[in-house]
C-alpha cells in the first residue's frame, strides 16, 4: 500500500475505505460479509475508515469488527457531526458520545463537519461554540484531527477553507466533477494552506462504471492499458499530488483486491498525454447525453442576481445522464439548503451572461427548462419544509419569508 501524509505527518493510505455502502440483507448490515471485506483491505495496509453519523448501522458495523479483530490501534477512524441537525451547543457532546458508543472506542481520529455547503452554516456553528468545543476534545484527545466534508460551490469552499486552521477536508471530486463543486480550484487552495484532501465519489456512486455511455465503455476497453473504468478513475485521482485519500464505497471482495491492486500501481505523475486525451473521449459521450453543452467554465458568472448558473446547468444534465433523483439530489445539496439560495426565478433576462458563454448557449431558456425540471411542485415542498426546520431558529426568519426562497 502506498501512503501520503497528513497534515501533523501521520500516513494514511491512499486508498480509504468507504463505509456508507455496506451489504445489506433485509435492510440489515450483512455483518460477516463486511468484516471479511475490511479486514481484507486492513491486511493490504488500508488504514482510513470513513463513516457518519447519519449512514444507517455503518458506524456500530465498523466499530463491531475493529473490536472483535483488535484492529482498532491499526487504522484510523473519520466519521462525522450531523452539523445540519444542530440547534444548540449542547448537542456537540450528544451526537459525539452516542458516536464513540456505536464505534466502540474513546476518540476519533479523523472529526468532520458533515455535509458543509454555505458558509453561513460555519457562521452558524461558530456561535453555537464549535471552536472552543474542538478545542477541548483535541486537547483531551477525544478528537485528533478536524476537517469538514463539502458539498456547495467553490466560493463558499474557499471562505470556509479560510474561516479556520483546518486539519483536513473531503470534498467530492472526480474527473466529471473537475470544475464543480470544490472542484480543482479548492483542491489546489487546500494543498497550498497544507490541508490534506480527501476524496469522495470518485466514481460518483459508480456512474462512472455502471451507468457509463456504451461508446464510453468501448472506448476504455479498447485501449491497450487494460484498465478498468474504475481504474481509470482513480488513477486520474492519485496522478494528483495534491490528493491525500481516496474514498471507495466497497462491498465485494472483488471490489477490495480491484482497488488494492490500482493503489499499489498508481503514481503521481504517471498520465500522459494520451491518457488524458481518452478520458475527454469519454466525457465526449457522457455529454451526449446531457440537455445543454455547458463546460463549467464559469465565464458567465457572476450572475448580477446571484444566481449560480453551472450548478443549475450540472445538475440538470445530470437528471439524464444519471437520473432524475440524482440530478435532484444534487440541486439540493448544492443550492437548495444554503441559506440564500439563488434559484434560476431570481434571473431577470438581463443577457449578461449570453454575452460571455463560449459555447453561446441561450442561458435564459435553458434556466428556465432547468428549473421546471429540477424544483417540480412537489420538490418545492419538500424544500420549504426542511429550510423551515434548518433555519428558522438561526436565521430568526418568519416562515413566508423561507417560501419566498423555495
Amino acid at each position: 500500500m502506498q501512503y501520503r501524509a497528513d497534515k501533523h505527518g501521520n500516513k494514511l493510505s491512499i486508498l480509504g475505505y468507504g463505509c456508507m455502502r455496506f451489504t445489506k440483507t433485509a435492510g440489515i448490515i450483512d455483518l460477516e460479509k463486511t468484516e471479511r471485506e475490511i479486514m481484507t483491505a486492513i491486511r493490504a495496509g488500508v488504514n482510513y475508515f470513513d463513516t457518519a453519523y447519519i449512514y444507517p448501522g455503518s458506524e456500530a458495523a465498523l466499530g463491531t469488527i475493529l473490536e472483535r479483530n483488535g484492529v482498532r490501534d491499526q487504522v484510523n477512524i473519520a466519521t462525522k457531526l450531523p452539523q445540519y441537525l444542530i440547534q444548540s451547543g449542547s448537542a456537540f457532546d450528544r451526537y459525539f458520545n452516542e458516536e464513540l458508543k456505536r464505534l466502540r472506542t474513546d476518540h476519533v481520529d479523523y472529526y468532520l463537519l458533515h455535509q458543509m455547503a454555505d458558509y453561513a452554516q460555519w457562521e452558524k456553528l461558530k456561535r453555537l461554540g464549535i471552536v472552543e468545543w474542538i478545542e477541548e476534545k483535541k486537547r483531551s484527545g477525544a478528537i485528533r484531527s478536524f476537517g469538514f466534508s463539502y458539498h456547495g460551490t467553490s466560493g463558499h469552499f474557499l471562505k470556509i477553507l479560510a474561516a479556520y486552521d483546518w486539519d483536513f477536508c473531503q470534498i467530492q471530486y472526480n474527473y466529471r466533477d473537475e470544475h464543480t463543486q470544490a472542484g480543482v480550484v479548492g483542491l489546489k487552495a487546500a494543498a497550498e494552506r497544507g490541508i490534506p484532501v480527501v476524496i469522495m465519489e470518485p466514481l460518483r456512486g459508480g456512474k462512472l462504471v455502471n451507468l457509463l455511455p456504451e461508446q464510453a465503455k468501448k472506448i476504455i476497453a479498447a485501449d491497450e492499458r487494460g484498465w478498468t473504468p474504475a481504474e481509470w478513475a482513480f488513477r486520474w485521482l492519485y496522478n494528483q499530488p495534491e490528493v491525500t485519500v481516496v474514498l471507495s464505497g466497497m462491498n465485494s471482495l472483488e471490489m477490495v483486491e480491484e482497488n488494492i491492486r490500482t493503489a499499489l500501481e498508481a503514481r503521481a505523475g504517471d498520465f500522459t498525454e494520451r491518457d488524458f486525451a481518452l478520458l475527454e473521449k469519454v466525457k465526449e459521450e457522457i455529454q451526449r447525453k446531457e440537455k445543454v453543452g455547458c463546460t463549467g467554465c464559469q465565464y458567465c458568472m457572476p450572475c448580477p442576481q446571484g444566481v449560480d448558473i453551472p450548478t443549475a446547468f450540472r445538475c440538470y444534465n445530470a437528471m439524464y445522464s444519471e437520473s432524475k433523483w440524482s440530478g435532484r439530489f444534487q440541486y439540493s445539496v448544492t443550492v437548495a439548503f444554503t441559506r440564500d439560495p439563488a434559484f434560476p426565478t431570481k434571473c431577470i433576462g438581463c443577457g449578461k451572461c449570453e454575452k460571455h458563454c463560449p459555447q453561446g448557449i441561450p442561458i435564459r431558456e435553458k434556466l428556465k427548462e432547468a428549473d421546471k425540471a429540477l424544483r417540480p411542485f412537489m420538490y418545492r415542498a419538500f424544500t420549504w419544509l426542511c429550510r423551515l426546520n434548518i433555519f428558522r431558529k438561526d436565521l430568526h426568519k418568519k416562515p413566508e419569508e423561507l417560501k419566498e426562497n423555495c
